[in-house]
């Protein structure tokens, strides 16, 4: 059994965070149902439905809506993605809910929050990151501020941190029998994972302008170098018994450089660097650094990542029966660890009826249902 076997989540459909969420669940043994928009569009756009089953539902419809909530009342987590009072406007509220299941946890992952200023506000991975305080500190010298992909806020600060949440309040259950919401914010939670840049201000990690710190790009020993064949190396060689092994491996003489921390030096120690690395291929840089504690390591690109020795070692990837390949689920647990579904996705509907039954419907309220267009099927031909 995995570590979350027999926790039953309801998770509504949505971009990005929350599909990484229920994905997260479903891997380490929690059976995930997504709930699908009824009527369906074309395709589905959860690209992270590993695991999870589909039922297509209009919650628009007061007969979609009592039957989420009748899915709710045998659910043990909910999974809701949507603007603040959206929920509400359907009767589907936590109020509602909690009031007919009082063990649930009603998960709400939202970019803003459930309350503020901006809690109706539409946004992106990106508004989220400058709302922090932490796209501020991203980018290079003479740059704009620079995010990276939708990583941070969208499945650090959201999907994850949901998670998170959720593992938190489920033991909590165990001790009180009770459910309660979670004000998952993505803002928040950016913010929280970056709390070690709250907390070293007073280190002196950031006193320079952006792009100017030893963390953000500003020092020549943690950066990125492009190697003759066109690849990168990453160098993160901060303390002073590592940037020896680097200076050593690049066939430098430590005696005649400046100081590793002399901040006017160190533009002209990066073209330095890069001048040398420029000189070998990747794979000559990984001769020469692999077994040394100079910190580094080749920029790995997504089809050289699964074949690279450690990773092969330890199966940090593994292919679907599609022959797609993904990362393994972290972290990796002794006793329960994650077994991941190695089927396809679902499509949209396709576990419709199956679902249903599962939480105690009849034949006869999903063919009503069906009637009255508040469910549909994704399978083109349905035994009903």
């Amino acid at each position: 059994a995995m570590a979350l076997s027999g926790v039953r989540v309801v998770e509504l459909a949505g971009l990005a965070p929350a599909p990484l969420c229920g994905m997260i669940l479903a891997d380490f043994g929690a059976r995930v149902v997504r709930v699908d928009r009824a009527p369906r569009s074309a395709v589905s756009t959860d690209v992270q439905g590993r695991g999870k089953r589909s039922l297509a539902l209009d919650l628009k419809q007061p007969a979609g809506a009592a039957a989420l909530r009748r899915l709710c009342c045998a659910a043990d987590v909910l999974i809701e993605p949507f603007r603040h009072g959206v929920m509400e406007k359907l009767g589907l509220g936590p109020d509602v809910l909690l009031q007919e299941n009082p063990r649930l946890i009603y998960a709400r992952l939202t970019g803003f929050g459930q309350t503020g200023k901006y809690a109706k506000s539409a946004g992106h991975d990106i508004n989220y990151l400058a709302l922090s305080g932490v796209l501020s500190k991203m980018g290079r010298k003479d740059e704009n501020p620079y995010a990276p992909l939708n990583l941070l806020a969208d499945f650090a600060g959201g999907g994850v941190m949901c998670a998170l949440g959720i593992i938190t309040a489920l033991y909590e259950r165990t001790t009180s029998g009770k459910g309660q919401i979670i004000d998952a914010s993505m803002v928040e939670g950016v913010a929280y994972i970056s709390s070690f840049l709250w907390k070293s201000q007073n280190l002196g990690l950031w006193n320079r302008p952006r792009g100017e710190n030893m963390l953000d790009s500003g020092a020549p020993f943690y950066e990125t170098y492009k190697t003759s064949d066109g690849k990168f190396m990453a160098v993160g060689a901060i303390e002073p018994q590592f940037y020896e092994q680097l200076i050593k491996g690049l066939g430098l003489d430590s005696d005649k450089l400046p100081n590793q921390l002399s901040f006017s030096d160190w533009p002209k120690m990066k073209k330095k660097f890069a001048a040398i690395f420029a000189q070998k291929t990747q794979a000559e840089w990984c001769n020469i650094f692999d077994g040394t504690d100079a910190c580094v390591t080749p920029v790995l690109s997504f089809d050289d990542v699964a074949s690279h020795q450690h990773n092969k070692q330890r199966r940090s990837f593994i292919k679907n029966d599609q022959e797609e390949i993904s990362p393994r689920p972290a972290p990796l647990l002794s006793r329960t660890p994650a077994v991941p579904s190695c089927n396809r996705d679902p499509f949209i509907g396709e576990h419709t009826e199956e679902v249903l039954l599962e939480y105690g419907f009849t034949k006869e309220e999903i063919a009503k249902l069906y009637s009255d267009k508040a469910i549909e099927f994704g399978k083109p031909k349905s035994n009903l």
